[in-house]
């Protein structure tokens, strides 16, 4: 981790700044081991060694007294034992930086990195009889400033606005792919009410296993995640197979291969429940300090993750009443402006017929007057004529009143003409 002169952190670095973070970064780094071995001879017999040494042998191999390409022979394809000859042969001490190992094959085999010094032993008389082997293993310094870097790859990509999924996703993968050894990662995201969990990443679970406990309860005994998540602190099950938060899960969890699980609640700047970031390991485990610090430091990286969705979705809903709104008030203002049309295109039509209603009623009244009424029908109607009606396409007729009578309940269009009563005030006021 170096300082750069003058730069100042970005607001995405600044936006994870929490207390206990930089001792969460040196947990991350650990202590370094010094390795010593001394060799003797071209063929480099272990005469003596650190523990630290015959620890990185591994136990089912520590020993002295054999050649190293004996004891360790994939340090032969490795290049390792080529050099031991040159620094025995030469007299030339080789020191070799950050260097990458396979130590162990098989089940065994783990990656490893060493800073390390081959210096030629000499005798009384200058020859050299045998190497000094002096390291100093940086796995942990080299696997945490991965994950560093990966950390602040998915900080930048939170400032970008990536997908949560997309980043949840990436998380998980970056953390499994560098951490030391096997490792599954789950992400569970909390409902809005906190009262249940949903499947949010978990790249490596099975399906059937995430099917299965998305959208458990939060509660006191629901496995890990659902304990951490009611109590907001971290659950550490150390034993899947005999601790009793799993005992509904336990049959689940025995079909996936788990054997334990470390939650760590996710929680809002607000202390508001955000979901819970897992891991599991395939055998029972005792997290280190380490691995405590790891879930921290990742914890944080996803409430700024889940954070920053929440934000983005509360503005897109927000922009999707602004616009729903918008839209409304657009209908509403062209209905009313169609309704407005439309009533003045009727009021228009209105004062036109009423105006050939007038001129009609003002033709006909001069209309002769006839004796017997005309509304009778074939048979007739032998009675006075009284009243004269007409309608509005200018038809007129003289009538009795029992058939004008009759003709306007009839017909709607009907009105009286004459003007002596009521003409046409009577047929715009019926």
């Amino acid at each position: 981790m170096t300082a750069v002169e003058g730069q100042q952190p970005g607001a995405a670095d600044a936006a994870v700044v929490r207390p206990g973070a930089e001792e969460d970064v040196r947990s991350l780094f650990g202590q370094s081991t010094a390795v010593f071995a001394s060799l003797a001879g071209p063929t480099h017999v272990v005469q003596s060694a650190n523990e630290a040494f015959l620890a990185a042998l591994g136990e089912h191999r520590a020993g002295t007294g054999m050649p190293l390409a004996e004891l360790m022979p994939e340090l032969a394809g490795q290049g390792f034992i080529t050099l031991l000859d040159q620094v025995y042969r030469t007299g030339e001490p080789y020191t070799g930086r950050d260097v990458r190992v396979v130590l162990g094959t098989g089940a065994h085999a783990r990656e490893a990195f060493f800073d390390f010094t081959y210096e030629p032993r000499r005798d009384a008389s200058g020859a050299v009889v045998g190497i000094r082997v002096i390291g100093l293993e940086t796995t942990q310094v080299k696997h945490a400033q991965r994950l560093m870097a990966e950390h602040r790859a998915l900080v930048e990509q939170i400032a970008r606005q990536a997908p949560l999924a997309e980043v949840l996703d990436g998380m998980a993968r970056c953390i499994e792919q560098l951490a030391p050894e096997e490792l599954l990662v789950s992400v569970l995201l909390a409902d809005p009410d906190g009262r249940h969990l949903r499947h949010g990443a978990a790249p490596s679970l099975p399906d059937f296993y995430n099917q299965a406990i998305d959208g458990i309860a939060t509660g006191e005994g629901v496995g890990s995640c659902g304990t951490a998540a009611h109590r907001r602190e971290p659950v550490v099950v150390t034993d899947i197979a005999t601790d009793p938060f799993w005992t509904d899960f336990r049959p689940l969890a025995e079909r996936a291969g788990l054997g334990a699980c470390w939650s760590t609640p996710i929680l809002g700047r607000d202390g508001s429940l955000l979901g819970t970031f897992a891991v599991y390991h395939r055998t029972p485990r005792v997290p280190q300090d380490a691995d405590l610090a790891l879930a921290r430091v990742f914890t944080g990286t996803a409430a700024l993750a889940i954070e920053r969705h929440h934000i983005e979705q509360a503005e897109a809903a927000a922009d999707a009443r602004a616009r729903a709104a918008h839209d409304e008030l657009a209908r509403v203002v062209r209905a009313e402006r169609e309704l407005r049309a439309e009533a003045e295109q009727r009021a228009a039509a209105a004062a036109e017929l009423t105006a050939r209603v007038r001129a009609a009623a003002a033709t006909l009244a001069a209309t002769p007057h006839p004796e017997q009424c005309q509304l009778g029908g074939t048979g007739g109607c032998p009675a006075a004529a009284e009243i004269k009606i007409a309608d509005s396409w200018g038809d007129s007729a003289w009538g009795c009143p029992i058939h004008v009578e009759e003709a306007i309940l009839n017909v709607r269009s009907v009105f009286i003409a004459s003007e002596e009563l009521g003409g046409l005030a009577a047929y715009l006021n019926r």
